[in-house]
């Protein structure tokens, strides 16, 4: 299976270790799942995780971008001619999200985002099922744990 993770999914497994997490630090662990990455959702995350709210060094910032460039798969080929049939985001900046996990055939886009959720039923017309990282562990595990 392959995922896609917008920056505060990031966030909550890196910076926060939110429990909501966990199934899918787990499913990571053992090779259920794949994390597509790109170098523009990587370029966002190092900004983010740079934000003064976070309160992190700029070491721990390097740590936390190190450790999800190693746990992801990359992808950074986009194939323009795919990205116009894609239903477009109504915050720009997360359009990379929803344009990587369609170039990369991701089975979920996993989000927090209310831009990115709201596109949730036009993106399953395009084989991406989006939700929250609650939602993709209440459809996932019960097929492993079976």
């Amino acid at each position: 299976m392959r995922l896609v993770l917008d920056t505060n999914v990031w966030i909550d497994w890196l910076v926060f270790d939110d429990p909501c997490v966990t199934p899918l630090k787990t499913a990571q662990r053992a090779r259920h799942v794949h994390i597509v990455v790109n170098e523009p959702c990587l370029e966002e995350l190092s900004r983010v995780l740079a934000y003064p709210q976070f309160a992190l060094t700029s070491t721990q910032c390097a740590a936390h971008l190190e450790a999800a460039t190693r746990m992801g798969v990359r992808h950074d080929a986009l194939s323009p001619s795919r990205h116009q049939a894609l239903p477009r985001c109504q915050d720009p900046d997360d359009q990379k999200f929803v344009e990587l996990a369609h170039a990369a055939c991701a089975d979920w886009l996993l989000t927090r985002d209310k831009a990115l959720l709201i596109l949730k039923r036009r993106l399953l017309a395009a084989g991406i099922r989006v939700g929250s990282p609650a939602d993709w562990s209440t459809a996932f595990l019960p097929l492993i744990e079976s």
